[in-house]
């Protein structure tokens, strides 16, 4: 049990302290990986540095006298009641005691039944219908209680509409329809305002200073030292300190932005299931191997041609991320590939969908932001919740640079002279369409290894159950199918519950494994679905249980076949579950800086990247990859070729998202909306540092970017490899403690879960790897793990 020193007037002290709780808990943020070839893996906050001339002077209302209740209620004298929070307790996997939620405020008759208001364990995504949206979030947000009798901590307040919030958010990335957008758009407005009167209150900003000002400040626990910090700092960058004109402002350039990311992220994907080319010539698709074919014969079934077959087609061709992939890099139909390329390149840039407009505003919008509250440019924003600094950031960006350009170049000679070999015609002009092409055979020439053949070793239900046994050896817990516990919002959703040595569930967790490209949204990613915290359990002692979704888009079972993954997306499952690993095995009590909050967002990829690392280690793999017909084992000499090809074209790889992040910070530090750059010749300009063949002058990438105009990491890109570091660093700790000593990884596995994963933001980022590993990050271990140390040196 966690003991916490209290300052005196213990009740007024906790009523304020949970305060915090409203600035971080109405952000909500997921952590994604993308798997496709264009944007490779993307994916928090804590102590950022805020501009000191934007702090007006304040008098702060002392928590501890009578004036506080009094600040608030002057504020918020017009507020009307607001529903109490439902608390997440679980004490067994099977059984349950229900809140009483539903008496803690009442509903009109029209929504009395709404599911979003009703009483629930787990959320009731397999019921909740576009039209439940409008009144349910409305009720949720006229419902606030009156300030002047706010007892109860107020992270039970905004806890409430966090998870109806994030599960509506969360079926529109999952099970999106033109009517669950339109109640989207039409009360997300409404949120946003909600959300902006709670960060902008003067009241409760001069609270946390107050605590921060007491001669109490010392007593308080580092956990709560750094919730206070952070909400001083959050509430600066949420305007909390500018005058009421320039406050309008920055509050229509709020809601507007949010505005724009939705509207962005939606053309990403009518884009993306716009486009369809079915092939009726088995000649077209020459090179496809059966899983793509079976695929596309399945698609094309979904789209009304109902007697296709793998064998005999038609086959239809999307940009989805498995069938993209397939034919980059296994169709020996050149003209195929350049066609796909092309419109996977040009996605959301033309048209009504045309996402060009949209970042030239949200680029406008964001530097007006930045300048209202006098930082130089957004990325100054960005990096005040973050680790880095810009210039650190781009630091290790040159240096990682530096480290893989010669090694690319190579790469590139490589696949010339190896196409040239096999009497290629486009050998000596290489494009992009034809680099994955090549790439795959010259990897099956160096490695003989074909991927498509290692799909069979890798099946969906093999794979999960090496997984667990992993995090069984590693981190001591036990994970069971709990199918039916929870309500989900399609068939192909597993549900699992997480339990401790002594059997006790101390976690769940959705996983959504399958493409969808008719109504989810590409990528890979994971987002909390209530995070742990002990002020909004049932009995205030015991804390309630994190809950977490994994997201993920990988190629589904294909007739009597089970879902057969690649060797990448065997990797994705291994990154994402290492994201969910840390919002489940937090022991922090404290909601703000439990599990993946207060993190901040270049340590946060820390724990998923570290998971893929195992996907390599010999019995990890050997335990994962078995023949999904036979039961036969990986034969060792293709696992010894896997672990040579790790390396494989590494520099050209970095490079890539050397690009994404160096772009990326270019357009949020030097660019100038409606300068004489468009955003593209910025691309094409920071490409001829980190493309050893440069874009295509019609490459509109930037339209389909997700993570910076639709993500949570714009000016923050860099953090894949700022984390990689850390990643790779923390994974050397169990080589030099011998990764075939199995007590020496139970050893380091129980310090990695007590620090890295039970810490959460409780700590700072680089005091709790300091804790894990003894020492500072070295990124020795990155370039050792990329094949990249020689070149350096």
């Amino acid at each position: 049990m966690r003991i916490i020193r209290r300052i005196p007037n213990t009740v007024l002290f906790n009523t304020i302290f949970v305060t915090v709780n409203i600035l971080m808990a109405s952000t909500r943020f997921s952590l994604s990986r993308s798997v496709h070839p264009i944007l490779k893996r993307p994916p928090c906050s804590s102590s950022p540095r805020f501009a000191p001339k934007a702090l007006l002077k304040s008098y702060p209302c002392p928590l501890w006298s009578s004036s506080f209740s009094f600040c608030l209620q002057t504020l918020h004298h017009s507020t009307s009641p607001y529903l109490s929070s439902s608390s997440f307790s679980f004490s067994s996997c099977s059984s349950f005691s229900p809140p009483s939620m539903a008496s803690s405020f009442t509903v009109d008759d029209s929504i009395g039944s709404n599911p979003l208001l009703q009483d629930f364990d787990f959320p009731p995504f397999d019921i909740v219908e576009a039209k439940h949206v409008r009144p349910g979030i409305r009720a949720l947000l006229k419902k606030l209680p009156s300030w002047p009798k706010l007892v109860e901590p107020l992270e039970k307040i905004v806890d409430r509409l966090t998870v109806v919030w994030g599960m509506v958010n969360h079926l529109k990335a999952v099970k999106d329809s033109a009517e669950l957008r339109a109640a989207i758009e039409e009360v997300q407005p409404e949120k946003v305002k909600f959300q902006l009167r709670l960060g902008q209150s003067k009241p409760i900003y001069n609270a946390f200073k107050a605590i921060k000002e007491s001669p109490d400040w010392q007593s308080l626990s580092e956990a709560r030292k750094r919730i206070v910090d952070a909400q001083i700092k959050e509430a600066v960058l949420n305007g909390v300190s500018l005058e009421d004109d320039k406050r309008e402002q920055f509050n229509k350039i709020e809601q507007e932005l949010e505005r724009l990311s939705r509207k962005f992220s939606e053309n990403v994907l009518d884009a993306t299931k716009k486009f369809e080319k079915l092939i009726t010539y088995n000649k077209e698709i020459d090179g496809l191997p059966a899983t793509a074919l079976g695929l596309a014969a399945q698609t094309a079934v979904s789209k009304g041609h109902e007697n296709a077959t793998a064998e005999n087609g038609p086959w239809m061709i999307t940009l989805d991320a498995p069938s993209f992939v397939s034919v980059m890099q296994h169709a020996r139909n050149r003209a195929l590939r350049e066609e796909v390329y092309r419109a996977y390149i040009t996605r959301a840039s033309s048209g009504d969908l045309d996402n060009t407009p949209i970042i030239n505003q949200i680029l406008k919008l964001r530097l007006e932001k930045a300048k209202l509250l006098n930082y130089n440019n957004y990325a100054e924003i960005s990096m005040a919740t973050k680790m880095a600094t810009v210039d650190k950031a781009e630091e290790l960006l040159e240096k990682i640079r530096s480290a893989s350009w010669d090694a690319a170049v190579q790469d590139v000679e490589d696949l010339k002279s190896y196409s040239k070999s096999q009497a290629a015609s486009e050998a000596d002009s290489l494009s992009h369409w034809d680099i994955s092409f090549w790439s795959e055979r010259l990897r099956e020439s160096k490695y003989d290894i074909n991927e498509e053949e290692l799909r069979p070793y890798f099946s969906f239900s093999k794979v999960m159950d090496g997984l667990f046994n992993l995090a069984k050896i590693l981190f001591g817990i036990d994970i069971e199918p709990a199918d039916g516990l929870a309500p989900v919002w399609n068939k192909d959703v597993r549900f699992y519950c997480v339990k401790d040595s002594s059997g006790s569930p101390i976690a769940y967790f959705y996983f959504d494994p399958y493409s969808r490209p008719s109504e989810k949204r590409e990528g890979a990613w994971m987002d909390e679905v209530v995070s742990r915290s002990r002020v909004v359990s049932r009995n205030g002692t015991t804390a309630r249980l994190p809950v977490a979704h994994m997201v993920c888009n990988q190629t589904p079972p294909v007739g009597d076949k089970p879902s057969l993954m690649t060797f990448r997306e065997v990797e994705t499952v291994f990154h994402e579950f290492g994201h969910a690993l840390q919002h489940m095995l937090t022991k922090q009590d404290e909601g703000l800086v439990a599990g993946i909050r207060g993190v901040e967002w270049d340590a946060v990829e820390l724990p998923s990247q570290f998971m893929e690392n195992w996907c390599y280690h010999r019995d990890t793999l050997m335990s994962i990859a078995k023949h999904y017909q036979t039961g036969e084992s990986l034969p060792e000499e293709v696992y010894l070729k896997l672990l040579a090809a790790r390396t494989f074209r590494a520099g050209s790889l970095s490079l890539r998202q050397i690009r994404f992040a160096s772009l990326d910070l270019e357009l949020h530090t030097k660019y100038i909306p409606d300068g004489p750059e468009s955003v593209y010749d910025v691309d094409q300009r920071v490409s001829r540092k980190t493309q050893v063949i440069p874009p295509l002058p019609e490459d509109r990438f930037l339209c389909g970017f997700n993570h910076i105009f639709a993500g949570g990491y714009a000016a923050g890109y860099y953090s894949y490899k700022w984390a990689e570091v850390l990643s790779a660093d923390a994974f050397s700790a169990f080589e030099d403690a011998g990764l075939e000593d199995n007590k020496a990884v139970k050893e380091t596995g129980h310090k990695f879960r007590e620090t890295v994963l039970a810490l959460g933001g409780g700590k700072a980022p680089l005091q709790v790897f300091v804790e894990f590993r003894g020492r500072e990050p070295s990124p020795e271990a990155l370039l050792r793990h990329n094949g990249l140390l020689s070149v350096t040196a």
